[in-house]
């Protein structure tokens, strides 16, 4: 059996960075630090800082007064910043610096006095976060229907922004929908989607072309993980979202002669190597590496952290 290894795949650097910020609140305040949501969506990631001290909570009210609060990566509404301040919190802010980006566009165009269009998933952390950033309505779309059923004349002054976790392709016909029916309407440049997105979504296009069978590492709650399942699918390979090796279907595997390895961007490397030995249950394994664009992006963790780390 060959499996061939998707490059990049894995962590991004704005899930290194929040991991880090909570790995060295821990260290240097020790337990508990709370954090609202989950820092990344990881369950393995999630128990490993459990375990290590990290309470995780889905409101400010389960955190005592003062206690020691991360906000995850994926961003959160000024009304969740209100009401830390409230309760004395000392928080560490480990929001993306990307999704932090698509924070200020939402709100310069807000000022601006456009109407904000908002592409992305509804439910998710990210979006909830976005749509809470600015003190005006937020439409949220999600498909070109939505686009349609806007109750907005066409010449309204619009602008739009999306979530990180969608790529380029992803946007590109909701985007052109929200074009054809504006005559008003501004958004970001393609540089400012998300780059680890992008990356992890052309490396499964390249290796859907090689493998018979794609395995995607990541849960079943990211929303980038699902995306790069679907990639694969689309392009005609079975592939699989997994979380790890315990979730590898063996006789589904079984008779694939290469099989297309990668993970989410919150997924650590550690479940992809498991995954390998797995296969390796099988029989021999040899592993390749996709040539594929190396990241070298990395993100400072925030002023506070580095001023009292010092």
């Amino acid at each position: 059996m060959k499996v061939i290894l998707a490059q990049p795949r894995g962590f991004c650097a704005g899930v290194v960075r929040a991991i880090e910020i909570v790995e060295g609140a821990l260290e240097k305040y020790d337990a508990p630090v709370y954090v609202r949501h989950e820092i990344v969506h990881n369950g393995h990631v999630v128990e490993e800082l459990k375990a290590r001290g990290a309470r995780f909570v889905e409101s400010l009210a389960e955190v005592p007064r003062g206690g020691l609060t991360v906000f995850s990566a994926h961003g959160v509404s000024r009304a969740v910043e209100r009401q830390a301040e409230r309760r004395s919190l000392a928080v560490l802010d480990a929001t993306c610096p990307l999704v932090a980006k698509v924070h200020a566009h939402a709100a310069r165009y807000a000022s601006e006095g456009r109407v904000l269009i908002l592409i992305g998933h509804a439910g998710h952390p990210e979006v909830e976060g976005t749509m809470g950033r600015v003190e005006a309505p937020v439409h949220l779309v999600q498909n070109e229907a939505d686009v349609a059923a806007l109750a907005l004349a066409d010449d309204t002054p619009v602008a739009y922004v999306t979530q990180t976790t969608l790529s380029v392709d992803d946007t590109r016909m909701i985007i052109a929908a929200l074009q054809r029916r504006f005559s008003d309407i501004v958004g970001p440049d393609t540089k400012d989607i998300c780059y680890a997105t992008q990356n992890r979504q052309a490396a499964v296009r390249a290796l859907s072309r090689l493998v018979d069978l794609i395995l995607v590492v990541g849960a079943k709650n990211s929303s980038n993980s699902n995306r790069l399942r679907e990639i694969g699918a689309q392009a005609g390979v079975p592939s699989f979202l997994i979380a790890d090796k315990d979730e590898l279907d063996l006789d589904q595997v079984r008779k694939a002669n290469t099989i297309g390895l990668t993970a989410g961007a919150s997924a650590p490397e550690v479940l992809i190597e498991g995954v390998i030995d797995a296969l390796r249950g099988l029989g021999p394994v040899d592993v390749a590496l996709l040539p594929g664009v190396q990241e070298t992006v990395e993100f400072r963790p925030p002023f506070e952290f580095l001023a009292t780390s010092a």
